[in-house]
Order: C-alpha cells, then sequence, then structure tokens
C-alpha cells in the first residue's frame, strides 16, 4: 500500500509540473508530445515519390549503413531489422520497403549526439528490398538489401 501511495504522488507531482509548464507558456502541448512528421512521404504510394518527398533522389550508397535482418522471412508480418549508422554525424535515419503498399515505414531524427541506431519490426508485402537513407553533413547516403518473404503480411 505505501509503494502504491508513493508512486502516485510521484505522478501526480510530474503532472501537475507539467501543467504549470503549459499554463505559464513554457511548453507547448503540440510540440512537448509530438515531433512534426513530413506527412506527404508517409503517403506516398511508391518509392520515386517517397523518395522524392525525402529529397533522397540523389543519395550516395554507402558501406557505412549496416542493416541487419533476415536473408529470408517466412511470414512477412513481422520482420525484424537492425539499422546502424557509422557516418559520422548522422542526424537521421529513414527505412523504405521498396514494394510495400506505403513504402516509407521509420523517419528517425538523432540529436545531442545520440547513436544513430533503430531495432524496429515491420510488415513485407511480399518480397523486396529494404532502402535506409542517412543524412549527415548535408548529404543522404544510402543502403539496401533484398528480405524474401514466403507469405504477406499486408
Amino acid at each position: 500500500m505505501d509503494m502504491f501511495r508513493r508512486v502516485f504522488l510521484n505522478k501526480l507531482g510530474a503532472l501537475g509540473a507539467l501543467a504549470v509548464g503549459v499554463v505559464f507558456g513554457a511548453m507547448k502541448p503540440g510540440k512537448a508530445l509530438a515531433a512534426e512528421w513530413n506527412k506527404t512521404a508517409f503517403e506516398a504510394a511508391s518509392l520515386a515519390e517517397a523518395l522524392k518527398n525525402m529529397a533522397g533522389v540523389g543519395a550516395t550508397e554507402s558501406k557505412e549503413i549496416l542493416i541487419k535482418a533476415p536473408d529470408h522471412a517466412e511470414n512477412g508480418a513481422v520482420v525484424q531489422m537492425e539499422i546502424t549508422s557509422n557516418i559520422q554525424g548522422t542526424t537521421s535515419i529513414a527505412i523504405m520497403i521498396e514494394k510495400n503498399p506505403r513504402p516509407l515505414v521509420a523517419d528517425m531524427a538523432f540529436s545531442n549526439g545520440a547513436e544513430p541506431y533503430a531495432f524496429l519490426r515491420a510488415k513485407f508485402a511480399e518480397t523486396s528490398r529494404i532502402r535506409v537513407l542517412a543524412r549527415a553533413g548535408g548529404k543522404t547516403y544510402f543502403a539496401t538489401k533484398e528480405v524474401g518473404v514466403t507469405t504477406s503480411g499486408c
């Protein structure tokens, strides 16, 4: 019972501090709870359209972007992948699955020296390539990996 009381009071205090920040204008709820996102890129129905909206058309291929994913996935509903960018100063990583109805799966920003690493599970409509875009120093780089799929996940 005592532990429940402590947790409750702790959460109540944090909520009160958040409310004071919002009331006095120190925090804006929309900015604090969600980052801005590229709606047109996420709604793109083709890879070419998604790349255009992500400014990834003139990207340079790089072996410094590592994609760890299975060569063959039995079920396309859940394909696990790890992405790491070893490019110095990487500020964002975007992950696309080329033959999906909506190719752009994720777009992540990294700041304040955060490690450019992503672990996720995604759906694959069919056998397709994963295309990863990494931005660093005002340039865009990419890497790809083919994943075979037996059963569609979309």
